[in-house]
């Protein structure tokens, strides 16, 4: 019976967020005792939820083959982490995984926000309960994970082996977060909007939310990037695949988003474009759900090939962004913003980084959309990473040049020189630029823009901590600073990997050597090998690059429940860069198909993203000690305005 436990719960569940709507409605209109039920209610529904959710990941650990979907997406001979992580490695799983994400979100605003009036927390909790309330249903009328199957299955269908790995711990998880975390900015919106609020109290509530959602999501497309870059065998880290572009459009929309928050919290400036950001960046969360879960996609992330589902999921998406944006129209002329600016100010350059990302998120959006419509009118058309190369990066190198300036400019207006250190990075991106000619490298002018700007980026993310004491100096701006000079990494890391990387594809005996950029790489043979659920042909390589020697040892895997075979790449890293070995079909009399690339500097993709995701980490704890003093200080005292901006 512990299934239907699982469903009783989600069912009275809905209920509560259909009385959690009407109580939080009731409390935007004054009623004090509704919006206290409302708070209530808010925290008891995470609870349920959240129970829901653990009886699903009991019900694959211990494989109840009477449940649907444990049948269908699991095998009594997987390992124990795939048994739970794949419990929302397909539809069903996941999307409870998404509505947990949701409804605890709702929770924690529900039991920890005090920074807003009663209305608008109410009016919040009404728009978090109506969203949630869309996706139960969808989860409970079209997409049950706790159906019985009767009889009971013989035996599991397995788990995609392309799931079958550690990434999928971490991968999905962090991406909901991030996802999720930006219903409430949504909410948050909605709320103030509907009560007229909108000010530095909202941002100041807001900004926490949405900084949380970001380092998630950052976090999340770094795991992805990663998991495909060593589990697919293609030797590449983004494909510009629709739903990888599905995860980075809410990031790009939430990038946009903090740096305007930032700017409402500290100035009361750019209301309408931070309700507007709001908007878009939850709306962008549920295209990526509606790409992954309708159908119109085939692509190892995508789950459901129901069209009722992706009917469902669209009409939600139409009807929440639809009235979101009504609202929108409504309400924000009666928004007055803040005092005018200068266009060459801080607040001026976060205007034009907020453009630039709000550019590059439309053309990611039409390219991801733009061949789907074209199927559906009948034409077959595929828009893949020569388009997106082309219109993406020389925008995210302007933005990069952006930055140099940006985080050093005064607030209202700048009328002081450039930093010193502004003037020391961008004559090393000059003489970097130049120095890729100089030493004759074939490369696009776009990858000696990257290796260029990435250098002189690190160094003039260091501007804002010019003349401070490091002790003294606030989180936020530490964390800005990391998060920038991350950005710079990154784009020394994508530039080096494209224009440096050597592949040599070759069908080796045992003995032979292969060439490989630095490395000489020596085939010792192939051994049959088996794991928990799969068997295996090994590949052994010796691979030496000066008096260093490393054993790479790359496999062919075939699997039976599923049926398939997956290539398991083997990684040699070095500091600058990573060897990187598949092995293929072959025989002993014909040899075996080895394909190995040399990366220089690939990892600087991972590093740079770490800092970024860390640069956000940090100012997040400097926001949330920063508001807890200055609680702690309004207690005392009257009065304690912001003191300036940071990431």
């Amino acid at each position: 019976m512990i299934a239907e436990l699982g469903h009783a719960l989600l069912w009275l569940a809905a209920a509560l967020c259909l009385a959690q709507l009407g109580f939080g409605v009731a409390g935007l209109r004054g009623n004090e005792e509704a919006a206290t039920a409302a708070l209530k209610i808010g925290a008891i529904q995470g609870v349920l939820v959240a129970a829901a959710f653990l009886i699903l990941l009991w019900l694959f650990s211990v494989t109840d083959l009477s449940v649907e979907l444990v049948a269908a997406h699991s095998h009594t001979a997987k390992p124990m982490i795939y048994k739970i992580t794949g419990a929302w490695g397909n539809h069903e799983g996941s999307m409870l995984l998404w509505l947990m994400v949701l409804v605890g979100a709702g929770a924690m605003v529900a039991l920890f926000e005090k920074r807003l009036d009663l209305r608008t927390l109410s009016a919040t909790l009404a728009a978090q309960a109506a969203i949630a309330t869309g996706f139960l249903a969808f989860l409970l009328l079209s997409s049950n994970p706790f159906a019985r199957l009767n009889p009971p299955a013989v035996e599991g269908q397995g788990l995609n082996p392309l799931l079958q790995d550690p990434g999928l711990a971490f991968h999905p998880p962090t991406l909901y977060v991030g996802y999720v975390g930006l219903s409430v900015a949504f909410s948050l919106a909605i709320g103030a909007m509907l009560t007229g609020k909108v000010g530095a109290p909202l941002a100041r509530a807001m900004r926490p939310w949405v900084l949380g959602s970001w380092i998630f999501l950052t976090i999340g497309i770094l795991a992805g990037s990663y998991w495909a870059y060593y589990e697919l065998g293609w030797g590449g880290y983004w494909f510009w695949d629709p739903v990888e572009n599905a995860s980075l459009m809410p990031w790009l929309a939430a990038t946009a988003l903090l740096h305007s928050v930032g700017v409402l919290a500290a100035r009361d400036a750019l209301k309408a474009w931070t309700m507007m950001l709001a908007l878009i960046g939850f709306s962008m969360s549920m295209v990526g759900t509606f790409l992954v879960r309708s159908g119109v996609l085939t692509s190892v992330h995508a789950f459901a090939v129901d069209p009722e589902r992706g009917t469902f999921i669209l009409a939600l998406l139409v009807i929440y962004t639809g009235a979101a944006l009504g609202l929108f129209a409504w309400k924000i002329g009666n928004v007055r913003d803040g005092k005018p600016f200068d266009p060459v100010s801080r607040e001026g350059g976060l205007v034009a980084n907020n453009l630039l990302l709000s550019v590059i998120l439309a053309l990611v959006l039409f390219g991801t959309l733009y061949p789907i419509v074209a199927e559906a009118m009948g034409d077959r058309i595929s828009v893949g990473p020569p388009y997106f190369n082309l219109v993406i990066g020389p925008l995210a190198l302007l933005l990069g040049l952006f930055l140099f300036v940006g985080p050093s400019l005064r607030w209202r207006r700048h009328d002081k020189p450039l930093s010193k250190i502004v003037i020391v990075g961008a004559l090393i991106s000059v003489a970097t630029f130049v120095g890729t000619y100089i030493v004759g490298a074939q490369m696009s002018w776009l990858e000696r823009a990257g290796l260029a700007v990435g250098p002189g980026l690190i160094i003039a993310s260091f501007a804002p901590l010019a003349g401070r004491r490091l002790l003294r100096t606030p989180l936020a701006i530490i964390g800005m600073v990391v998060a920038h000079a991350g950005l710079g990494v990154l784009l020394i890391g994508f530039a080096s990997e494209s224009a440096f990387t050597v592949e040599r594809l070759v069908r080796a005996h045992p003995g032979e050597q292969v060439e490989v950029g630095p490395w000489t790489v020596e085939f010792i043979g192939v051994d049959p090998v088996a794991g928990p659920n799969w068997t295996a042909v090994e590949a052994s390589l010796r691979a030496s690059v000066g008096s260093g020697v490393v054993e790479l040892k790359p496999q062919t895997r075939f699997f039976t429940s599923p049926p398939m075979t997956t290539s398991e790449s083997a990684l040699a890293t070095r500091w600058n860069g990573q060897l990187y070995a598949v092995v293929g079909e072959g025989s002993i009399s014909e040899g075996w198909q080895l394909r190995l690339w040399w990366k220089p500097f690939v990892t600087a993709i991972w590093l740079g993203g770490l800092l970024v995701a860390l640069g956000g980490i940090i100012a997040l704890f400097g926001r949330v000690f920063g508001e807890r003093r200055r609680a702690r200080a309004m207690a005392g005292r009257v009065g304690s305005g912001a003191k300036g901006y940071a990431l």
